[in-house]
């Protein structure tokens, strides 16, 4: 898609606060301007759960996490890859994401994550992951600019992405999540729930979880 379709300012965040095991909060801030003239943000897939594997599968993985938490981002691109090309291939394991912002960065948490769900809503589980795995590579200095790439990189339309981060279209979604990993006792970030047990978030200790439950 061309680039002269949108103009995009760039926002930069600033530094976020983390935990010694994960992301417990902080207070941070960004802004962004964009515009995409004449795209708007469609209505929310209010069903959709980004996931891998087959819904009925016996053994359930759950995961918890905060766009905008860099050991999120460290499980999302170092950890997950290796689960995706291996673990998570079998037909008895399924693969879920939940959203649970902190938030780490209020300005970017919510709007990211509606991002990447209208992404895989429109685009498929493969394309939510793949294009999580992208704008991750941005944590830290987030931008209309860099979710419209992440887009662009998994074959998504960046405008409507821009959209949908600007809207905060699945916010009532997320929301949702947050909720239940709340009623749940999750508390940081990336939380990882493999048969109701949480597990360290490594593929290595996932799958060893995995394997215990066979």
């Amino acid at each position: 898609m061309s680039r002269t379709r949108r103009s995009l300012l760039a926002g930069v965040a600033t530094g976020a606060v983390v935990g010694a095991t994960g992301c417990l909060g902080g207070d941070s801030t960004a802004s962004a301007a964009f515009d995409c003239e004449g795209v708007s943000a469609p209505e929310p897939d209010t069903t959709y759960r980004p996931a891998i594997g087959d819904p009925d599968a016996p053994i359930r993985i759950q995961v918890f996490e905060d766009f905008t938490c860099s050991h999120c981002a460290t499980f999302a691109t170092e950890e997950l890859p290796t689960l995706r090309s291996g673990a998570l291939d079998a037909e008895d394991v399924r693969y879920e994401h939940w959203d649970f912002p902190i938030p780490v960065d209020e300005e970017w948490a919510v709007p990211v994550a509606s991002a990447a769900r209208g992404v895989g809503a429109r685009q498929g589980d493969e394309a939510f992951f793949d294009f999580a795995e992208a704008v991750y590579e941005s944590i830290g200095s987030y931008s209309g600019e860099a979710v419209g790439a992440a887009a662009e990189a998994v074959g998504a339309d960046p405008c409507v992405t821009l959209a949908d981060l600007q809207a905060e279209t699945y916010a009532d979604v997320v929301a949702a999540d947050r909720a239940t990993g709340v009623d749940r006792g999750v508390s940081g970030t990336p939380t990882v729930v493999v048969g109701g047990e949480s597990v360290v978030p490594t593929a290595d200790a996932i799958t060893t979880a995995i394997e215990a439950r066979r």
